[in-house]
């Protein structure tokens, strides 16, 4: 098990970089530069490959082996922050998008493989819970390394080195992954491949719709579907616009990389991994049911630290708390999110799991992303203030829908340990 474990943790590790890089380096580096929080929020069109992954999917489910698919990516991650090494910021903006639209396309492929070895590889609940830790915990960690620390060394170390940095990173974790042992094992070589050969679903990759209805058919899929579209949409729209209020009241950019980029997700770590745990202890159903209501509340304390713009010390203070909850709870919820969300796949024949998988993981981000990218408008058209109200009632509404289904819907059926 601690094989797996290190396994899925390094590959949802290097998977994190990208998005440390534009969540955390990015906003702070372009609001630095004078631009609106519409014209940042937009950049979140640069993650517009998550969206897609789900059209390539069945390739990865059908075509080679994970072991070749998670090399090939890896390793094209690594040539494409080679080739960043040599570009400037500053005067090459669009060359810089188009690096990092690279690497997003790279690591969604990537996520399609290293989930398809996922679900072949854990076994049992103990195994989902603490695999899926690892994902979240490994993925987040690899978010803090890119938006937190390579943004508090940027200015001493710089553009180039920066990236010269992840290079040695992407291209040791290629050879790791070409020479790890526990790819050896058939269930997770893609047997679909074989499968397809010996009963002749072959014909599926040429007529999707029968792929999607089979999807679609999988027990727990529509609530499932429902959920991961809005589970996050008031969170997202408060961690990506709080951080900016205090840029532009109370904290420099040096600080936040600190205590947003840091501090906060080292918190949003401490949850992902205690998610993990108290799955072995608790239901899923009765765990999601208390945390949603604890990040409602903890919504109501950070809307309440917007109406105070005079920077002091006891506000940063409770800015960084607030933001340390929110994040805590916030990694406790993706383990959770993350574990229903496998267990739902695992109900799929297993020549569609890594496509079923893929399909609740794109929706999860196109939920996400599609908030955040419009939060910003919605907080330059209504303020602050109106508009974390707004984003309050979202988590309340996901709240209730969470505490419905574990008495009468899809969740019922985990409140038994």
């Amino acid at each position: 098990m601690n094989d797996k474990l290190v396994f899925l943790g390094l590959l949802y590790f290097v998977q994190g970089i990208p998005y440390g890089l534009q969540s955390s380096l990015l906003p702070v580096y372009l609001r630095g530069a004078g631009h609106s929080l519409t014209r940042i929020g937009f950049t979140k069109i640069l993650y517009f490959p998550w969206v897609l992954k789900v059209l390539w999917a069945p390739l990865v489910d059908r075509l080679s082996t994970k072991r070749h698919w998670l090399v090939c990516t890896v390793s094209g991650l690594a040539l494409t922050c080679l080739c960043s090494a040599a570009l400037a910021p500053e005067a090459h903006i669009w060359g810089v998008a188009g690096t990092l639209l690279a690497m997003n396309t790279l690591a969604s492929v990537q996520d399609i493989a290293v989930d398809g070895a996922a679900v072949g590889l854990l076994k049992g609940r103990g195994e989902l819970g603490l695999g899926n830790t690892a994902q979240v915990v490994g993925y987040k960690a690899g978010s803090v390394f890119a938006g937190g620390g390579l943004l508090a060394v940027i200015d001493v170390a710089g553009w180039s080195w920066m990236f010269l940095l992840l290079t040695f990173v992407y291209a040791g974790v290629a050879l790791f992954v070409w020479g790890a042992p526990i790819l050896d094992e058939e269930t997770v070589r893609g047997p679909q491949v074989d499968n397809s050969k010996r009963n002749g679903q072959g014909s599926d990759a040429v007529r999707p719709w029968r792929v999607w209805r089979k999807m679609l058919a999988v027990p727990g899929t529509p609530w499932t579907v429902l959920y991961v579209l809005t589970y996050k949409l008031g969170e997202q729209g408060a961690v990506t616009m709080f951080p900016l209020f205090l840029l532009d009241h109370h904290m420099t950019a040096r600080e936040l990389g600190f205590w947003n980029g840091v501090i906060a997700m080292g918190f949003s770590i401490c949850g992902s991994s205690l998610g993990g745990l108290l799955l072995a202890q608790f239901s899923i159903g009765s765990l999601m049911r208390r945390v949603f209501v604890l990040r409602t509340i903890s919504m109501v304390f950070q809307s309440s630290l917007l109406t105070v713009l005079e920077p002091s010390p006891l506000i940063k203070g409770l800015a960084i708390l607030s933001m340390s909850i929110q994040h805590f709870l916030g990694g406790l919820i993706t383990t959770l999110t993350f574990t229903t969300m496998m267990h739902c796949t695992q109900r799929a024949e297993e020549s569609i799991q890594a496509t079923h998988y893929s399909f609740l993981a794109t929706l999860e981000v196109l939920g996400k992303l599609l908030f955040s990218t419009l939060a910003g408008g919605v907080v330059d058209w209504f303020g602050f203030q109106i508009s974390f109200l707004f984003f309050l009632t979202l988590s309340a509404g996901t709240a209730l829908h969470v505490w419905t289904a574990t008495f009468t819907g899809a969740l019922r059926e985990h409140q038994l340990k």
